[in-house]
């Protein structure tokens, strides 16, 4: 039996604060049979993961609002709003907001999977609160959980 479909209002989808971003879940992998999944991230100035390697999924970014500026190996791209770019598996990337604004995007993976970390790190929040800035306990949390979901974080200094 397939899935219902899935209609989230701007308003609407679990939102929660990872690591100083907010998510808000439009699918998850419960709602696509693990196709994929989908999120909108805020991404506050300064805001942005680690250099990271995912080795299950393709993720994806459409930028919406702002400027994100992407570092792929050691390439560096500025993404200004409706720019897209695909991360294959296996590439090293991170995303930063080097910018005074916050940026708004769509972050897409296939298969699903990844979003159960951010779901399981993550601190829940309503659309609209600024999150709290990462802590220390947090950030090692994610370092944590990270690979249980196939995802090595490249921090400096660790």
């Amino acid at each position: 039996m397939p899935h219902p479909p899935i209609l989230r209002k701007p308003n609407e989808g679990r939102t929660i604060a990872v690591v100083g971003d907010i998510y808000r879940f439009l699918a998850t992998g419960e709602e696509t049979d693990g196709k994929y999944a989908m999120w909108e991230a805020i991404v506050p100035p300064g805001g942005g993961p680690p250099p990271h390697v995912h080795s299950r999924e393709e993720e994806s970014f459409l930028i919406l609002e702002g400027e994100i500026t992407f570092t792929v190996g050691d390439e560096r791209i500025v993404a200004t709003a409706g720019t897209f770019a695909n991360m294959p598996v296996g590439s090293l990337h991170s995303f930063k907001n080097a910018t005074d604004k916050t940026a708004r995007m769509i972050i897409s993976v296939a298969p699903a999977g990844l979003e159960k970390m951010f779901l399981e790190v993550g601190v829940p929040v309503k659309l609209g609160e600024q999150p709290p800035p990462p802590s220390k306990a947090e950030i090692e949390k994610l370092l944590a959980v990270a690979p249980n979901y196939g995802v090595e974080i490249r921090v400096p200094g660790h």
